[in-house]
């Protein structure tokens, strides 16, 4: 009886109210209005300085230098981690050990600290030779600052520091496959390697992938760092700048505001690899970054994508 007179009565759903909610979200639109006011009516940034540097020759050859040290030290450190990762996981103590001490070596000192290192190897050995070793017998050799030039030195600093990271990432996503995977494999009769290459490492790409994105923007920025050798990057060039003319913040805003721009070009590829590899995962894990800006998995707007998309 009781249900019977429930449903007959019409019932008005009223929604939760999150006032607390709307009341930090205005407060924080007009705290970042605010500091955006006040940093375009600041005359000590001298905003005409930075349009004159924006799009400055020197800045770009400092860009070109950024980029190509991006994509060659993540090559060199996707690469050399991918090998420390699999000696890592080896069952032979001394593949394990020289992997551990690679890792613990360059992990365990600064960034800076390897860059500086590199930069002045030529104090350490002034000549690159190659022979017979404890004969004095050498086959070839060359000058050291020739071959370990400024750019050299930085690429060397930041792919091997990189690789010590890397292989710490492959690992773990190679150890988040089923082992049962490779045993069914080899059971076929395919060889290690070939497991490794076809079976594991496609699948471990999901676990991969998010962090190694990180490391790709993380990366981009830790070439800042090469500045202190000269490497003629980004950094470097707007350090040049601004120690004749002095105006360091105007510049400084400019190569933020190039780093920023760099960061968010590469955040479109990262996302496009994790949806791409990411398949088969929960729902809520592949959603773009409009939906997660703009509503979560609970509001009416959220809920009309999903009815629509299950169409």
């Amino acid at each position: 009886m009781i249900t019977k007179r429930i449903e007959d009565e019409a019932l008005d759903v009223v929604p939760v109210r999150h006032y607390g909610r709307w009341a930090a979200a205005v407060t924080a639109v007009v705290a970042l209005i605010g500091l955006a006011g006040s940093l375009a009516k600041n005359d000590n940034l001298h905003w005409d300085v930075v349009g004159d540097y924006l799009f400055a020759g020197l800045i770009f050859d400092g860009l070109a230098t950024t980029l190509w040290l991006t994509a060659a030290a993540m090559a060199l450190g996707l690469a050399l981690g991918t090998v420390i990762a699999v000696m890592r996981l080896s069952a032979s103590p001394v593949l394990y050990g020289l992997s551990s001490l690679f890792v613990w070596a360059f992990r365990g000192t600064p960034l800076l600290v390897q860059i500086i290192f590199w930069g002045y190897a030529a104090a350490l050995y002034s000549q690159i030779k190659i022979g017979i070793p404890f004969t004095g017998v050498t086959f070839v050799s060359w000058d050291t600052n020739a071959v370990l030039t400024p750019a050299v030195a930085a690429l060397l600093a930041l792919g091997l520091n990189e690789a010590a990271y890397a292989s710490e990432i492959v690992r773990a996503g190679i150890q988040s496959v089923d082992p049962g995977q490779a045993e069914a494999a080899h059971s076929l009769g395919m060889r290690p390697a070939l497991t490794m290459r076809r079976i594991v490492l496609p699948q471990a790409m999901r676990v991969i992938i998010p962090p190694m994105g990180n490391e790709t923007i993380n990366m981009l920025k830790m070439t800042a760092l090469v500045s202190v050798i000269a490497a003629h990057d980004l950094m470097s060039n707007i350090q040049e700048v601004y120690a004749q003319n002095y105006q360091v913040i105007p510049l400084l805003v400019v190569a933020s505001c190039w780093y920023l721009a760099l960061v968010s070009l590469l955040s479109i590829p990262q996302a496009w690899l994790e949806r791409r590899y990411g398949r088969g995962a929960a729902h809520s894990q592949n959603n773009s970054a409009v939906q997660r800006l703009f509503g979560s998995a609970g509001t009416p707007w959220a809920r009309r994508t999903r009815k629509e998309a299950g169409r």
